[in-house]
């Protein structure tokens, strides 16, 4: 009762992180967890933009197998532009609505190169650990705006486990590039090893002097 009316207060305060919630999502004891959840969803992302850039089949049942590619076509653009029309005629938000046949329709080229090399680029950051928090992030982005679309397929599933690992970005890239790459590059609050050498280097040049020497 004394650590809640210590709360009550109209200063800002910070509340302690759960032990549990702090072991699951910030100790590398767990990484290995993280990993398997990471390939999975990396699996995912990466075939699924394979296919989309492509046109063949990575996936386990269906290798080699050609697919629609939506963007090394003579009109790309054009299987977005069907995937677009299809959710319309879906009971799709009004909004989104709006949002597809407006903005998405009519650009539907460019947004094929940004869907397909997105969930390709997605999955290569989920299978090497490479800025994982980043990766999940854009592939529950684009989770989200299929289900918007009435597209729900693997989608739910994807977009929980993608969340998860966006909660857990400080250990989910642990056995991967991730384990060199945050050290190096620092985070919003922490200076990396890049930073405070730069740093260090700026403080040890010696100041140039504006004075001019007078003549003997």
């Amino acid at each position: 009762m004394q650590s809640i009316k210590a709360l009550d207060t109209h200063e800002a305060a910070q509340i302690p992180e759960p032990p549990v919630a702090r072991f699951i999502f910030a100790d590398t004891r767990t990484a290995w967890f993280w990993l398997i959840l990471r390939l999975y969803a990396g699996y995912e992302w990466f075939t699924a933009g394979f296919g989309k850039v492509f046109g063949v089949s990575i996936n386990f049942g269906s290798f080699g197998q050609k697919e629609t590619s939506w963007v090394f076509t003579s009109s790309p653009g054009a299987s977005m532009q069907g995937f677009i029309k299809g959710a319309l005629n879906k009971d799709v938000s009004g909004w989104y609505a709006w949002f597809l046949q407006h903005i998405v329709l009519p650009n539907a080229g460019i947004f094929s190169y940004l869907i397909a090399f997105g969930e390709l680029l997605v999955g290569l950051g989920l299978l090497a650990g490479c800025l994982t928090g980043i990766a999940a992030f854009f592939g529950v982005f684009m989770n989200f705006n299929y289900l918007l679309a009435g597209t729900v397929s693997i989608n739910p599933l994807l977009a929980v486990v993608g969340l998860l690992i966006m909660m857990a970005w400080r250990v989910a890239g642990w056995y991967g590039l991730d384990r060199y790459i945050l050290p190096l590059l620092g985070t919003p609050w922490w200076s990396g090893k890049l930073a405070r050498s730069r740093t260090t280097d700026t403080e040890a040049e010696p100041p140039e002097s504006s004075a001019t020497a007078a003549p003997a």
